[in-house]
């Protein structure tokens, strides 16, 4: 004789199945929540540690010394619909020292010399381990997230720490 099933034993299997898939999905969303989250928290600028900063003598001294180009600029729309905007410059070492550390401020201003955004960026140590007198190092830094109704009327670029 052929075993018989019951529906009500098809059904309990069934609603153990789509729990057990409904908590696992929550589980891996959690998951994944967390570990998103984490990563999206936003960071502490980078600075230069032990750089020599605007309001130091020798700041003043040798800042007239580190020679930036005029800065210029690429833009480009992603697809996501925002701006994204990459500043670049050349900077020059006429100190007659080797640099060991370099940090850059890069802004994009409005009408009102206002910044729409802006981004420190450490260059050395980082893209180079150090700069020699008389040489030049190519600098770009990438601004992101400038929405079609930014005023995006000016760039500067400038040096905002050094070390020795």
């Amino acid at each position: 004789m052929p075993a018989e099933h019951s529906i009500p034993e098809e059904e309990s299997r069934r609603r153990l199945i789509i729990v057990v898939a409904v908590i696992a999905a929550v589980l891996i969303g959690g998951f994944f929540y967390l570990l998103l989250r984490k990563t999206m928290a936003p960071s502490p600028p980078p600075t230069l540690e032990g750089g020599i900063r605007a309001g130091s003598p020798d700041f003043e001294k040798y800042q007239k010394l580190i020679a930036l180009d005029d800065p210029e600029a690429d833009q480009a729309k992603r697809a996501l619909g925002d701006w994204v905007m990459t500043l670049h410059t050349t900077v020059r070492n006429f100190t007659g020292r080797t640099l060991t550390g370099l940090e850059v401020h890069a802004a994009v201003l409005d009408h009102e010399d206002k910044p729409v955004k802006e981004r420190t960026v450490v260059v050395i140590p980082g893209r180079r381990s150090e700069l020699a007198p008389n040489k030049t190092v190519y600098v770009p830094v990438m601004l992101e997230g400038m929405t079609d109704s930014d005023d995006r009327a000016k760039i500067k670029m400038e040096v905002t720490a050094f070390r020795f």
